[in-house]
């Protein structure tokens, strides 16, 4: 079960959306709701804790969740479904998290955690545009 209780922690990272290239696709009830299993990050996958915004998210097909793309998955996350809006602070130890997804909109590529996506990904997500 997703925890959606309140909480009082300190500030220790702040939120980083460079690779945004435009509000367009972020208004509101433009993103889907989705819920991020946390365990299927790799350690490197989280800086200081957090997995980072924008990071290009698979869906398992076993469970509905969420998790880092993997083009060598077998699950189902080998398949993009869009980029994560919000970072994840994992510290908490919650497995999984409610958040934004990305599905359409206009991005720096090159800005991505991990740098510009491939092809693929690319042709996945046919209503994000990819700026160099």
């Amino acid at each position: 079960m997703t925890n959606i209780s309140v909480r009082k922690a300190p500030a220790v990272q702040s939120e980083d959306r460079s690779w945004l290239a435009g509000p367009h696709g972020t208004e509101t009830n433009a993103m889907p709701g989705v819920t991020v299993d946390t365990a299927l990050f790799p350690a490197g996958a989280k800086v200081n804790g957090y997995i980072k915004s924008g990071t290009v998210l698979g869906r398992v097909t076993a469970t509905g969740l969420y998790g880092p793309y993997d083009s060598t998955a077998n699950d189902g996350r080998q398949t993009p479904t869009g980029l994560l809006f919000q970072s994840i602070d994992t510290s908490h130890g919650e497995k999984t998290f409610g958040t934004a997804q990305l599905v359409h909109g206009f991005v720096f590529g090159s800005k991505l955690p991990g740098g510009a996506p491939a092809a693929t990904v690319k042709a996945a997500l046919p209503l994000i545009y990819f700026y160099a």
